[in-house]
């Protein structure tokens, strides 16, 4: 009897208990306590900040202003998703800002000069965001030349090509209703919550997938309650969000109604979807997070080093490119001053603050939405306290400075564990 107990633990029929909520707690605060942070610094900065501004500015939780915070942050938290390729590879791309700007330039001369349709436009200046991308990779792969010099000539050269294409100091006006909607736009109220629940069911779809796929394997999988409780979680938010963004705010509703959801979150929440899908479902996605993680290992493990290395400044580029056409669209116009200015300093502040790590080889797609948040958070309620743009960049920079200094910390601790 003893003898056969033994044989069904140890053979490959053996189930292994699913943990249970407590233990997963425990668990879980294991991992933080062994510097395994995640995106838990983030969360909490972004509930205190929100708490903050809603107590000494109550209007900063008016539907009108929670609207705003969408398309404030929007072209700043795409950049920043491109960025979070670059980083875990443990490199940095200074030149992402003025890219976007360039990018962003060409479609204002493609669609308003030139007069052709939108999409022609949008492809140019995705087109271009590429083209910069493979050389700029070029040079630090195949080349040899560190992220950090090639990346801060591009952000010269990228910010001369912006004042050449845009003739010194003209203002380009960007007039297709296509292009002016992506910020500006709504969806209709009713087409909202369609895409919220769309999302609600697709995010359950997968958990519950993942959690069958593991228990029927006899691997450990989280709490069936854990696991429902994620989607509860994710549908009130979403719910609140869709609920006030669908209230009216606008002064004058007979003449013109604003409410619904701003086009651009659609756009962001699908590009959110898509990366995140790519870094933690494909071959390519584990592959980047082993080169960030070790080069050599990954170059002996027959993992193509360079191009993954190229690849990933392809991506970031590209997502500037993003950045530079949502950005165009929030204005209107495009100037030489398009991805100038702070962008970039916000979009690399975004990921960071997020829980990308500065060291390459962690972090997640959704560090750049959460980080992009944080800073649009601090740029707004800053701004509804009537504070001057120097106090907004000193805040700013002390929340990345502390992100920073988290991060190293969990590194610290996560080696001093045996963790990492």
């Amino acid at each position: 009897m003893t003898t056969t107990t033994a044989v069904r633990a140890e053979g490959p029929a053996a189930v292994t208990p699913t943990p249970t909520v407590g233990s997963h707690l425990r668990n879980y605060w294991s991992r933080v306590r062994g510097g395994d942070l995640g995106s838990l610094p983030a969360v909490a900065g972004l509930v205190v900040l929100c708490a903050v501004f809603a107590i000494v500015r109550p209007v900063f939780l008016s539907a009108a202003n929670f609207a705003n915070l969408f398309t404030q942050g929007a072209a700043v938290t795409v950049i920043a998703m491109g960025l979070i390729f670059v980083l875990l590879l443990g490199e940095i791309d200074l030149s992402a800002g003025f890219a976007s700007g360039v990018c962003a330039a060409i479609l204002a001369n493609v669609a308003t000069v030139l007069g052709l349709p939108w999409y022609v436009a949008v492809l140019a200046a995705v087109g271009t965001g590429v083209l910069i991308g493979l050389v700029l990779g070029m040079l630090v792969a195949k080349v040899g030349i560190p992220s950090f010099v090639v990346t801060l000539a591009g952000f010269l050269a990228f910010q001369g090509i912006v004042l050449l294409l845009m003739k010194e100091g003209t203002n380009i006006s960007i007039n297709d209703d296509v292009l002016v909607a992506i910020e500006n736009g709504k969806v209709p109220p009713a087409l909202g919550w369609i895409f919220a629940a769309l999302a609600v069911a697709g995010y359950a779809l997968v958990q519950l997938l993942r959690h069958h796929n593991r228990t029927s394997h006899g691997l450990i999988a989280d709490p069936l309650a854990v696991v429902i409780g994620r989607i509860a979680t994710l549908a009130i938010i979403l719910g609140i969000a869709v609920y006030v963004l669908n209230l009216e705010r606008s002064i004058n509703p007979l003449i013109t109604s604003n409410k619904g959801m701003p086009i651009v979150v659609p756009i962001i929440a699908v590009l959110l979807v898509v990366w995140t899908f790519v870094l933690q479902r494909t071959a390519y996605g584990r592959h980047l997070y082993a080169v960030g993680g070790n080069r050599e290992a990954a170059r002996r493990a027959g993992i193509p080093v360079d191009r993954i290395r190229i690849s990933a400044f392809v991506i970031c580029s590209g997502m500037a490119a993003i950045g530079g056409i949502i950005a165009a669209s929030q204005g209107r116009s495009v100037d030489p001053n398009t991805g100038g200015s702070n962008v970039l300093l916000y979009a690399v502040g975004a990921a960071v603050i997020g829980g990308t790590s500065l060291f390459g080889g962690k972090g997640r797609m959704v560090d750049a939405v959460l980080g992009g948040a944080v800073v649009a958070v601090i740029i707004n309620g800053m701004g509804l306290m009537g504070y001057k743009s120097g106090v907004k960049y000193v805040l700013t920079g002390v929340v990345l400075l502390l992100a920073a200094g988290v991060d190293a910390l969990s590194r610290r601790r996560a080696a001093a564990t045996g963790t990492r």
